[in-house]
């Protein structure tokens, strides 16, 4: 069965960001130092703030990376072309 259907790059570069707010938030919490900043206040403040933008704009995004996830797509984006 040929796939013709691929992850899109905006699909690809939210779940990047989203691992890398992650990671940066369990570095922080075990007391490593992932971003160069001096006041760890500061560093934790803008980790925090990193995975709740991140969190937020994958909730909100419909993320399909699954063969039958992308055909449910295009069968909604039809559906809305056609007014249902």
């Amino acid at each position: 069965m040929k796939y013709t259907n691929k992850i899109t790059a905006a699909t690809i570069a939210r779940t990047a960001a989203l691992l890398l707010a992650l990671a940066n938030q369990i570095l922080s919490a075990f007391g490593k130092s992932p971003l160069p900043i001096e006041s760890s206040t500061v560093e934790q403040l803008v980790t925090v703030g990193i995975t709740t933008v991140t969190a937020l704009i994958n909730w909100w995004y419909n993320n399909s990376f699954t063969q039958a996830a992308m055909e449910a797509d295009k069968t909604y984006d039809r559906m809305k072309q056609n007014g249902f």
